[in-house]
């Protein structure tokens, strides 16, 4: 038989403070735009880099209907480590500029402990740690004020390469690792309903990879957190279609709505406004949201 309800996820806090908005993540999706202030990001290669650009990068997304903005100053990517002082430097001013213009969820795309406490003090109310919480005072950090915790699976040490990542069953396998690292963050005082899971699509993970989590993600959103899909512009997205990273708009748009469907509640987008977009049109055939209008053949003649 035909399933005529959506899928949802057996979510153990659906609806999240986070700031100074609130998430039905039961029947709402956050669109996460994304804001690198790094001269070497893998997508934009530093377009936002200065301080103004960065600034007006992050108001932009706001108007164009963004719910989050992810702030980052190092990449996840292999390179030399960039020093927590000079992160601080780069993400500090941007929360503080863009909190004192509008109360968005701000998250900081972090490993560090340090870089995480300022943040948290400029304004930001997501630490977004890419690394599995390689650094264990992180935790301690977000534990001790009101932020959300995002965990995402990854392998590597920070800013080190992980040559042919092999799994023998990657969402077992990823599922097991966010439960453990759950578990050391519950452990450390971070409460259940400030914390978010991403599956880390692309991180320590070949195209297969990530294209499994993508069809199988509802897996991941059966552990009861609200799961991030982060898949904007990403190399699964690349590889799957032979496109170069000026051209994967629509791979990521469909990667973004099949992973709503299969659970995710929120998305790490580039493009914020196809995104929005996206993601509200899907949001209405899930029947989370009404349409804006209704107009066409609502009359006694046909428009």
């Amino acid at each position: 038989m035909p399933r005529s309800e959506p899928y949802l996820p057996p979510l153990r806090v659906p609806v999240r403070r986070i700031g100074a908005r609130t998430f039905d993540f039961s029947r709402q999706v956050a669109v996460m735009a994304v804001v690198n202030r790094t001269p070497d990001s893998f997508y934009d290669q530093g377009r936002t880099y200065a301080f103004d650009r960065a600034v007006d990068a992050c108001f932009e997304a706001v108007a164009l209907g963004a719910d989050w903005v992810d702030i980052g100053g190092a990449p996840f990517a292999p390179g030399e480590p960039v020093p927590v002082d000079e992160e601080i430097e780069r993400v500090v001013p941007v929360v503080a500029a863009l909190r004192a213009g509008s109360d968005v969820v701000i998250s900081v795309d972090t490993f560090h402990a340090a870089v995480a406490r300022e943040a948290i003090a400029a304004g930001a109310t997501v630490i977004n740690d890419t690394t599995g919480l390689r650094d264990p005072d992180l935790t301690r950090v977000v534990a001790d004020s009101e932020a959300t915790l995002v965990i995402t699976h990854s392998l590597a040490e920070p800013r080190r390469p992980f040559p042919k990542p092999q799994y023998g069953d990657v969402v077992a396998e990823v599922s097991a690792f966010l439960l453990d690292r759950v578990e050391r963050a519950q452990a450390a005082g971070v409460a259940e309903e400030r914390i978010i899971v991403d599956p880390g699509h692309d991180l320590n993970k070949n195209t297969l990879h990530s294209l499994e989590l993508t069809r199988r993600l509802s897996e991941i959103a059966d552990l009861g957190y609200p799961t991030l899909a982060a898949v904007s512009n990403k190399d699964f997205i690349g590889e799957t279609l032979d496109a170069p990273r000026a051209d994967r708009l629509e791979g990521s748009l469909a990667a973004a709505v099949i992973s709503i469907v299969n659970g995710a509640r929120i998305v790490r987008m580039h493009d914020v406004r196809a995104s929005v977009a996206a993601v509200r049109m899907t949001e209405a055939v899930l029947g989370f949201r009404a349409p804006a209008y209704l107009k066409h053949n609502m009359g006694d003649v046909n428009e």
